[in-house]
């Protein structure tokens, strides 16, 4: 940013050797010019706010760069907007521009809808029925519209309980649909689609709608890592796991998006973006597996599900089975569930089962500390503003300051059930909570 001093020193030798009257002028010129640039250094850094696109952010990883975020909140206070939201959905809300994008199932679970909302108003622009299914077996904690849409700023897409992925353009009107995977599962699907390129990838972890312990209790080789051309709908290649069991997890990407990482019940893979081809696997056992990966410390963070659940931190690289040779660490308590590990240098924050919130040494996997959190907890934990905020399913959001020690900053609640994780995007918190989404906040610029 400009410095109005240097500019002023700059300036004024010039100034200086002019006659008076153009002296005069160029001050005032100077004055206005120095005013200018001192109001730009005062808009908080949240006007360059970025959008939110995907499940937990642009990269996937629970964090923002936005600063000047809400501290504290509550119904009836710092609540810039609140709509009303039909049906059942667990989908977390994506921004992009001026859109806000949620998912949801209406008629039982039958009805696929993608709804568009205007950022700044709340307003709900359009509500498209994109698909009829029919409803089945699922997990209570599910839903059957419970992944998290994706957006390029052109198309928002989105998947559904049974398989299906569709494209919706920003005025509400289907694209296409791809209903290539019949998707069971006795879960129901909670995996979230993710854009490499211009490639739609979305993995489909189920299980044998004929046999129940196959793919669940019994590993099979039909899980399936789609990907989808995001102009026409079709699909570009199907990437294979072998032995796998069901699992809910949002694959990532790294190496500057050439290589996506992906995990399913027993395994976590790496797939080359382009031909879908299977690089390198690890072994790791648990079926149901839900948190999806994190970066930090060249390390990738993972936890495994059912049965033997573990963290285990991953070096990338190698061919092949790497099991025996890529696993940094492994760590058998604080184990995430349902949330997402949230990477803070240098430490890795995870919520266990019996709801923990456990902080660890992310370079060797040592724990630093841990604290019982009240309520129960589905969404994933986000750092915004230097601060973790953390939402139970009870619409209790807790922020704490990273660090070696436990240290609560603010408590807020909100009223209905919370499975959603917090978007971020300029200047404001989107959160579903209930019947309900929230624009957290100032008034939306």
């Amino acid at each position: 940013m400009l410095n109005t001093a240097h500019l002023a020193r700059g300036c004024g030798i010039m100034i200086g050797i002019l006659p008076r009257i153009q002296r005069d002028f160029v001050m005032r010129l100077l004055f206005c010019a120095m005013v200018f640039v001192a109001g730009l250094s005062a808009v908080p850094n949240s006007l360059c706010g970025q959008d939110w696109t995907r499940f937990r952010g642009p990269n996937g990883q629970g964090v923002t760069s936005e600063s000047d975020l809400p501290l504290n909140w509550s119904d009836d206070s710092n609540i810039a907007w609140k709509t009303l939201i039909p049906g059942q959905g667990w989908s977390s809300p994506i921004v992009s521009g001026d859109h806000v994008f949620v998912t949801t199932a209406t008629d039982g679970g039958a009805s696929c809808r993608v709804i568009g909302i205007d950022r700044k108003s709340g307003e709900v622009l359009w509500n498209t029925e994109v698909h009829r299914q029919v409803p089945g077996p699922k997990r209570a904690q599910n839903s059957y519209a419970t992944p998290t849409p994706v957006s390029d700023g052109k198309r928002v897409y989105a998947a559904f309980y049974d398989g299906t992925v569709v494209a919706v353009d920003f005025e509400g009107k289907q694209v296409w649909k791809n209903e290539e995977v019949d998707f069971h599962s006795l879960h129901g699907l909670g995996a979230s689609p993710m854009l490499a390129g211009e490639l739609l990838i979305m993995p489909f972890d189920g299980s044998s709608p004929q046999e129940q312990r196959v793919g669940w209790k019994e590993p099979w080789d039909q899980a399936v890592l789609l990907a989808i051309d995001t102009e026409t709908g079709k699909t570009k290649w199907r990437g294979k796991r072998g032995l796998s069991r069901v699992g809910h997890v949002t694959p990532i990407a790294i190496d500057n998006g050439q290589t996506v990482i992906s995990a399913g019940g027993d395994r976590v893979q790496a797939h080359d973006v382009k031909t879908g081809e299977r690089i390198w696997s690890v072994y790791s056992q648990g079926e149901g597996v839900t948190p999806s990966p994190v970066l930090g410390e060249g390390l990738i963070f993972t936890s495994s599900g059912f049965e033997e659940p573990t963290i285990r931190a991953i070096r990338p690289g190698g061919r092949g089975d790497v099991t025996e040779s890529h696993i940094a660490w492994e760590q058998t308590r604080g184990v995430p569930a349902l949330p997402s590990p949230l990477y803070v240098k240098p430490y890795l924050y995870t919520i266990s089962r019996d709801n923990i919130l456990y902080c660890l040494q992310a370079a060797t996997g040592d724990i630093v500390w841990q604290e019982r959190l009240g309520g129960n907890y589905s969404a994933s934990p986000l750092l915004a503003d230097g601060r973790i905020y953390i939402t139970s399913e009870e619409g209790v959001t807790t922020v704490l300051e990273p660090g070696a020690e436990f240290k609560r900053i603010a408590t807020n609640k909100l009223e209905g059930k919370t499975m959603a994780s917090i978007a971020v995007s300029q200047g404001n918190f989107f959160l579903r909570s209930g019947d309900s989404l929230y624009c957290i906040g100032n008034p939306p610029r």
